[in-house]
């Protein structure tokens, strides 16, 4: 990620330097000691197990493409740690299939060409990747992920990304929380027909399939959409929100990251568009509520997610927040924390089911995985990974900033089906 120069002091770009966070977390890479293919023998307390690339006599090599240095640079920490934390607890308990869970992470800082060279660089030495963020990057890895059948786990939803047997986007895609939001300020903030709603979103696969699922819901409900495309190097919205107040918007959606929520509440609450504003998930984070927006957030901002608010009551998340504070003391525990935790559970799961059936190949995990039909491991909603072509989940919650709350956020709305979900996705 470049760095942003700012030419001018401004509300946007004042709050977007408050988001600088410091980040370090690296694995290094070493050659498996599993074969190159996926009809090798290993034989231990298990017996005879079919073994591939990632996998050896003692040893699970998972991998992760993550972002530690750049726009999502909170998330890629919070997931990181997550999933080592499921390591270490997998680890204690004996591994799985008498074997030790390691992580090898590969730091691409939202840059497509690194995450290629390093996809490259990690590949031979691993059997699944149960954290790859960014939609550009996975988008550019598809073919090769496809072609290695690797079960890969994107930390991005996409919905160009379904329809792929070795990606699996984890809960619902952008487009159908989208919906959800619509159908959210329609229900709750007095929209009607005739009214205009901003989309603020990125260039690009999120941006643009979360613009799909908004234009979808707004036609149906009568509403007109005045979009607004950024780039996610753009930190100052002030251009954005004038451009929106001249819409006459009675709402905004936005479909970016952290800094770009930020300074599109922020400024928009300090030049009087004091409209209810709906972001999609990856677009907040609990650090937001550490800089000078956090009263407009709290009084403007819902967000739509696939996954409960960390502050839920749900014992096992409540169980990973317990363990994640005792073991990660100085880290916030935001939704990159569950969303991690939740994807490497669902990653243990299949490696345990691929052991149990005899074997640990790549194909053996993959054939394992798209065998779960209701996948549940209570951090969430069950999801169904028998379609590739589906979202493996389509119920949505609704959560509001709370700077008192663990992870800054709270419970609004339960995971529910929006009106006309099904109706959309049969028409895609």
């Amino acid at each position: 990620m470049n760095t942003t120069h700012h030419r001018r002091r401004t509300t946007g770009a004042a709050l977007a330097g408050a988001l600088v966070l410091l980040l370090a977390a690296t694995g290094c890479s070493s050659k498996a000691d599993g074969g190159d293919g996926g009809g090798d023998k290993s034989t231990g307390a298990a017996g005879d197990i079919r073994t591939g690339p990632g996998v050896g006599a003692e040893s699970i090599r998972l991998g992760a493409l993550t972002d530690l240095t750049g726009p999502y640079a909170t998330l890629g920490k919070s997931i990181v740690q997550a999933q080592q934390m499921w390591a270490d607890e997998v680890n204690a308990d004996g591994g799985i299939c008498d074997r030790r869970i390691e992580i090898v992470v590969k730091d691409h800082g939202y840059d497509v060409q690194k995450a290629v060279t390093a996809y490259a660089d990690l590949a031979p030495d691993v059997v699944a990747m149960p954290q790859v963020i960014g939609s550009p990057v996975v988008a550019a890895l598809l073919d090769d992920v496809e072609r290695d059948r690797m079960l890969t786990f994107p930390q991005a939803w996409a919905a160009s990304l379904l329809g792929k047997e070795a990606i699996q986007v984890l809960g619902t895609t952008y487009d159908v929380d989208m919906i959800a939001a619509v159908d959210f300020l329609t229900r709750t903030k007095g929209l009607k027909k005739g009214d205009t709603i901003g989309h603020v979103y990125f260039e690009g696969d999120y941006g643009s399939n979360a613009l799909e699922g908004s234009t979808w819901a707004a036609e149906r409900a009568g509403l007109k959409v005045a979009g607004q495309k950024i780039q996610a190097t753009d930190t100052d919205l002030s251009a954005q929100v004038s451009a929106l107040s001249k819409e006459g918007v009675e709402a905004v959606l936005i479909s970016a990251g952290p800094a770009q929520t930020a300074s599109l509440v922020g400024v928009a609450a300090s030049r009087g568009l004091r409209v209810p504003v709906v972001s999609s998930a990856p677009g907040y984070a609990p650090q937001l509520m550490e800089t000078p927006a956090a009263p407009a957030l709290a009084a403007m901002l819902h967000v739509v997610s696939a996954a409960p608010a960390v502050s839920s009551e749900l014992p096992g998340v409540r169980r990973m927040v317990a363990s994640y504070k005792k073991e990660f003391p100085d880290s916030p525990v935001d939704s990159g924390v569950l969303s991690g935790y939740n994807a490497a559970q669902l990653m243990g799961a299949d490696l345990k089911a691929a052991c149990e059936a005899g074997g640990l190949s790549r194909e053996d995990v993959l054939k394992a995985h798209r065998a779960q039909k209701n996948a549940d491991t209570g951090l969430g909603t069950a999801q169904d990974f028998s379609d590739a072509g589906r979202p493996a989940s389509v119920e949505t919650y609704v959560l509001k900033p709370d700077a008192k709350a663990v992870g800054g956020v709270v419970n609004v709305e339960d995971a529910h089906t929006a009106p006309g979900v099904e109706e959309y996705l049969s028409g895609r």
